[in-house]
């Protein structure tokens, strides 16, 4: 294998490249520079690098001391030896193909690398895959609130993402309870607004209130509207609750109000309360988004409202009650009698459906924020997990690939929040489930093969629930999750707050004493160093002399001030026959 060589050249050896640029003749370029001949000449390689020319047969001579290669004519070496400081890394590629490299890892892997080199570490901190990599899990960031005092408010994508995957982990530390009591009777609806800190909950009592989540004090309680509320939502825009005797009742956010609604009623003659009516049965169900109202009955339909014109503009009829619903983008889950279904929510086509996904009914669904993902509870006692992909054989949209069963009675609730799925059941328990590890094992099976993934590396993987909250003697009918904490409502009538914050304020306080350590370990071992390399160089100038004297106090000999040297061994009184 030949190359010419005119004013570049390649030279590739054993896995090992070296580019150099050719000079004139006579010339010794240092590093990964290669003196040449000027003219036209051909490079060989034979366990010996060679350069041809049409008069000459020069060889290249490596100088190891000087760290130099340079032409003779009469001495070879072998290319291993010539080249093994000069081998490629990573860093010598362009720095388009290196972020290209670098969007191909996930999170874990990406800080690895930038734990490499200073380069690296520049490269894999400010890469645009950490912005994708936060929406992915939890989309848009709230305003963000700082870990300590001492944090900028200004923050980059990978520090807003360590930040969260950190708070992410303090469900499993220490927690404290707090009960909220208001609602005469059973609290069948509880909806966790996270961006405003504020709590909805309603009930058999027909009352909507609104909570501080932070105080836990009532911060506003509606009229009584008539009616069991089984379903209640709400965003800065807009909050809805529907009831047993199918109307939707909603309130409009009102500008300067710090709280968004005014549930007690209106202090002007222009009230932001309106109501909507058109299901024939119970409304079990409602979700929003940014231009749509989704409601669910037992009337076996979805309904689809326009948001602004408050018109029904679609009707999604199914074969038995509707339990469930869970849209996202242009799709649309729901859950109707033991069966789940896939709408198109632009055109209202039918598009995947799952028959007798539960024994029973299909009591609640819930979906991660991209849409991938889908979770079902019935009232087997079991909680499925789905993913939604085009690329599954048979044109099934609807993959399962996760089954556990952590409960004794119906799923009535679900809540999704990465990485943690929120369960409650009639059993009186509440059940964390992590889901991060199966998210690994489907970005592997769909590099391997996306055309087909096997349920049985899912199950594999499949862990029990992280934790089990307890405490409870009667039915749970509906969780939240968000901001270090969860929420639930049962039959009780109390309103129960776990509250992680606890752990995470000892998370910090242990993570900031590790790093206190690591900086002192860190300082002993440079100072250590400093000395033994200050002691080696006293040693060298002091040489042969030092040496001498070191031995001599070693070895110390018995003399008196007069010049006389004595023996060690005692003198006897008797004198020697």
């Amino acid at each position: 294998m030949a190359f010419e060589c005119h004013k570049a050249t390649e030279v590739a050896l054993s896995n090992n490249l070296v580019h150099s640029v050719d000079r004139a003749s006579g010339e010794q370029l240092e590093f990964d520079q290669i003196k040449s001949l000027s003219g036209k000449e051909n490079l060989t390689f034979d366990s010996k690098v060679e350069i041809e020319s049409e008069n000459t047969k020069p060889i290249i001579e490596f100088c190891p001391k000087e760290g130099t290669l340079a032409l003779s004519s009469a001495k070879s070496l072998p290319g291993n030896e010539v080249f093994s400081n000069y081998s490629r890394s990573i860093t010598d590629l362009p720095p388009a193909l290196i972020s290209e490299i670098l969007n191909c890892l996930d999170p874990k892997e990406l800080g690895i690398v930038s734990c490499v080199s200073n380069y690296l570490y520049s490269l894999a901190s400010e890469h645009d895959v950490w912005k994708e990599f936060y929406f992915e899990r939890w989309g848009q960031p709230i305003v963000p609130t700082p870990l300590g005092s001492g944090c900028s408010a200004k923050k980059t994508w990978k520090e807003l993402f360590v930040e969260r995957e950190f708070r992410s982990k303090t469900f499993l530390g220490r927690y404290s309870v707090d009960v909220l009591y208001g609602h005469a009777e059973a609290v069948r609806a509880v909806f966790l607004l996270a961006s405003k800190k504020l709590i909805f909950t309603s009930g058999y009592d027909s009352i909507v209130r609104m909570w501080d989540m932070v105080e836990g004090l009532a911060i506003a309680s509606s009229r009584p509207l008539g009616s069991t509320i089984r379903a209640v939502v709400a965003d800065t825009k807009l909050l809805i609750a529907g009831g047993t005797d199918g109307f939707i009742h909603g309130w409009r956010a009102e500008e300067g109000l710090p709280n968004l609604f005014d549930l007690e009623g209106p202090k002007n003659h222009k009230s932001s309360e309106f109501r909507l009516w058109e299901h024939e049965g119970p409304i079990t169900c409602l979700a929003l988004d940014l231009t749509r109202i989704y409601s669910g009955s037992w009337d076996m339909t979805v309904r689809v409202w326009d948001r602004s014109l408050l018109k029904c503009m679609k009707v999604l009829r199914h074969s038995d009650w509707v339990w469930s619903l869970a849209p996202h983008d242009t799709t649309l889950a729901t859950a109707a009698g033991s069966d789940v279904y896939v709408w198109d929510s632009n055109t209202g086509s039918h598009i995947a459906m799952v028959s007798d996904a539960h024994v029973g009914n299909t009591c609640s669904l819930a979906r991660s924020h991209t849409g991938k993902l889908l979770f079902t509870g019935g009232e087997d006692g079991a909680i499925h997990m789905f993913e939604l992909s085009n690329h599954f054989v048979e044109d099934n949209l609807l993959q399962q690939v996760a089954t556990w069963i952590p409960h004794s009675g119906p799923v009535n609730s679900l809540a999704f929040e990465f990485p943690w799925l929120v369960s409650a059941s009639s059993d009186g328990r509440l059940s964390l489930i992590d889901v991060r590890k199966l998210l690994k094992v489907s970005r592997r099976s769909a590099i391997k093969n996306p055309k087909r993934v096997c349920s049985q590396a899912y199950q594999n993987h499949v862990e029990p629930p992280q934790r089990m909250l307890h405490g409870f003697g009667s039915n749970l009918f509906s969780v939240g999750i968000g901001c270090d904490r969860v929420v639930c409502g049962g039959e009780e009538g109390v309103i129960r707050i776990w509250n992680f914050p606890q752990a995470l304020e000892i998370e910090q306080r242990v993570r900031a004493l590790r790093g206190m350590r690591l900086e002192n370990r860190m300082r002993r071992r440079k100072i250590q160093f400093e000395m033994n390399s200050k002691g080696g160089r006293e040693m060298n100038k002091g040489g042969h002399a030092e040496q001498c004297s070191v031995a001599a106090k070693k070895n110390p000999v018995n003399r008196d001030r007069t010049g006389v040297f004595h023996v060690k061994r005692g003198v006897s009184g008797n004198p020697k026959a």
